[in-house]
């Protein structure tokens, strides 16, 4: 082996070599096609194909079988030789046509708490007439599963990224593969999409207990909560005490109801950034996390004060929201410019 090939098969095995011969690679992709829409469909031209080490090892046995068949001349060896040159553009034909005219569309992602996986939710359809097998989608060393689409039938295609800090997390790019058939070739297309999730603080696990419940009297504002008069039934949710349970209504109609007052003492948590007993931001971010969810929980209300910021007391899967949002964006200079001002 020359000196100049040693050479070039050392660089290959550089990490840093890797990592600069990918990045011009992306740029080159990105700069090629531009950001996609919510919703593309692959054309011919965006779509890549190179040969796997399977069809590597396919094309050197075949090679072989042609020069032996020229050295003795054998007819049946030519015949089984171009056969199997054929069998190959075939497969490479097929490998690339089956990601050919499929529709990619964003179908969403959940908020997750920091450690936990982000699941992006990629939306694949088949519009064609045809079957295409093993699919899936890739972003690094990330993988989908391999699924098949029938001819019409659309797919919801999972990626889980890890996270690690609360905030945003974001899908640059993401691949769709294919080694259909029998697995010389690997076709895939990049598709430059700029999806993100959010990402909440990660709960604290030995968190603090949360300040006392404050009591309001004579308030309306939370029906669900009074306990004095009688203003009616409402259906039954996951949560309601027992007690509240109209079992009579029940025993009557076959409908789990619960009772519903008015005009009763309201009692609600303030959650306040300032109070909490630890000097790390992001361990009171944990905290009011967990404190957060632990009302939810139990359907208690609950407010959020956060430097410059303030969510008055309330319930449901909207308010939480809105709360751990507000704490997934926190940023530490917010509360050094209220502090500065009170200074000065």
């Amino acid at each position: 082996m020359s000196s100049t090939t040693s050479t070039y098969l050392d660089l290959l095995k550089l990490p840093a070599f890797r990592d600069a011969a990918e990045k011009r690679v992306r740029r080159w992709a990105r700069k090629r096609q531009g950001t996609d829409k919510p919703i593309t469909r692959l054309l011919s031209r965006r779509i890549y194909i190179l040969p796997t080490g399977v069809g590597l090892v396919f094309g050197l046995m075949t090679f072989t079988m042609l020069l032996g068949s020229m050295n003795y001349n054998n007819n049946l060896s030519f015949v089984l030789t171009f056969l199997l040159v054929g069998l190959g553009f075939v497969s490479m034909h097929q490998c690339q046509r089956n990601l050919v005219g499929l529709e990619i569309a964003f179908a969403g992602i959940d908020p997750v708490f920091a450690g936990q996986a982000a699941e992006f939710k990629i939306a694949i359809t088949n519009h064609s007439k045809n079957r295409r097998p093993n699919l899936r989608l890739g972003v690094g060393s990330v993988n989908s599963l391999i699924d098949d689409l029938e001819p019409g039938e659309s797919r919801v295609f999972r990626l889980e990224l890890p996270t690690t800090a609360r905030g945003r997390i974001h899908l640059e790019r993401f691949s769709v593969r294919t080694m259909f058939p029998f697995e010389l070739f690997r076709s895939w297309a990049w598709l430059y999409m700029d999806l993100s999730g959010l990402v909440y603080p990660k709960p604290a696990k030995n968190a603090p207990d949360p300040p006392p419940t404050q009591s309001a009297h004579g308030h309306r504002q939370h029906d669900a909560r009074g306990e004095e008069d009688f203003a009616g039934l409402r259906r039954f949710h996951s949560g309601d005490s027992p007690r509240h349970v109209a079992w009579k209504a029940y025993a009557r109609t076959g409908d789990l109801l619960s009772k519903q007052f008015s005009g009763a003492d309201t009692s609600s948590q303030w959650f306040d950034f300032d109070q909490v007993d630890a000097t790390d931001i992001e361990k009171r971010l944990s905290i009011l996390t967990r404190w957060i969810i632990d009302a939810d929980r139990t359907q208690r209300d609950y407010g959020l004060r956060l430097p410059g910021e303030e969510f008055p007391p309330a319930h449901g899967e909207s308010h939480r929201h809105r709360c751990l949002k507000a704490l997934a964006f926190f940023d530490s200079a917010a509360r050094e410019t209220k502090a500065s001002r009170e200074i000065s």
